[in-house]
């Protein structure tokens, strides 16, 4: 960790609390073989990459999977990820500061950054829960935290019960 200018509390790097190992699912698999992943891995979001680079193209969640199943009608194995997959993903590198993703996920309403390098290459996760448990260790201002997780639970203005 390095100092930060502007307080005296030292800067927490993506790298010090990402999860390194990540499964990981194709966008040609289909969606039966990406919910079993989850539902093995006990998670809720599966990085979408090519090749053996694993460039991140896409990330997968388990209401993604429903919705495509409700929408479009057919078996989950009928459906390949790429068709479900959020593809506009927003990425942080290891070596930002956690603070800066925190903003990051709160601006973009998402709970969740894969970590990649100048390549696009996965290397690793970042959670919502990473930096909330950072934050609960002293090493991240709570309030940020806190925030982002009321905008990111916060329904859209267009929403209706």
């Amino acid at each position: 960790m390095t100092e930060r200018t502007s307080t005296l509390r030292p800067m927490v790097r993506v790298s010090d609390i990402m999860s390194k190992k990540v499964r990981t699912c194709g966008p040609d698999h289909d969606l039966a073989s990406a919910a079993r992943l989850l539902w093995t891995g006990d998670c809720g979001v599966l990085p979408v990459v090519t090749g053996p680079e694993r460039r991140v193209v896409g990330m997968i969640t388990d209401r993604d999977i429903c919705m495509a199943a409700w929408t479009q009608g057919k078996s989950l194995s009928e459906i390949p990820v790429e068709v479900a997959m959020a593809s506009d993903v927003v990425c942080c590198r290891p070596g930002e500061d956690a603070v800066e993703v925190v903003r990051r996920l709160r601006d973009r309403h998402v709970r969740r950054l894969p970590v990649v390098d100048e390549a696009g290459q996965l290397l690793g996760l970042v959670s919502l829960v990473d930096l909330a448990r950072a934050a609960a260790a002293g090493a991240l201002p709570s309030e940020g935290v806190v925030e982002a997780l009321a905008s990111i639970s916060r329904p859209p203005p267009d929403w209706r019960p």
